[in-house]
């Protein structure tokens, strides 16, 4: 039986075998919390939006390691609390995205319990680069 080859060994697709490892890591730390959109906000605009009900700007943090954008929240200590339900999830999360070369954060505001980060591509110049060819020598 023949395997299909992976996007990191595909032959047409060479140096990207790093890349791979990164999406196949980000997948699986992703529990589903908190709830987030990603929507285009122009030609090479993008906005992740993460529902973080409960969360207050000191209990989040933003940065970028490596390829990867990572948010993570840690909620607070909120005591002796006796809770009759709690139906507004507070726990600690960490949400990794990973991005292209070229993507920059623009910018992270917070209103009404959403978190929206701003992202915005570059668009790379085209670049033509002759090779010349030499005679082997044995």
């Amino acid at each position: 039986m023949m395997t299909k080859p992976t996007f990191g060994t595909h032959p047409f697709l060479l140096g990207f075998d790093e890349l791979e490892r990164l999406v196949e890591r980000t997948a699986r730390s992703s529990d589903g919390y908190p709830p987030y959109n990603i929507e285009q906000t122009g030609e090479a605009g993008f906005r992740i939006t993460l529902a973080v009900a409960g969360f207050s700007m000191e209990d989040l943090s933003i940065t970028l390691e490596d390829a990867q954008l990572v948010v993570r929240g840690r909620a607070r200590d909120e005591g002796e609390r006796i809770w009759l339900h709690r139906g507004i999830a507070a726990r600690q999360f960490q949400r990794a995205f990973v991005l292209a070369d070229g993507v920059e954060v623009t910018g992270a505001t917070m209103k009404n319990g959403l978190l929206h980060i701003d992202l915005q591509r570059s668009i790379p110049e085209n670049v033509v680069k002759s090779i010349r060819i030499e005679t082997a020598q044995d």
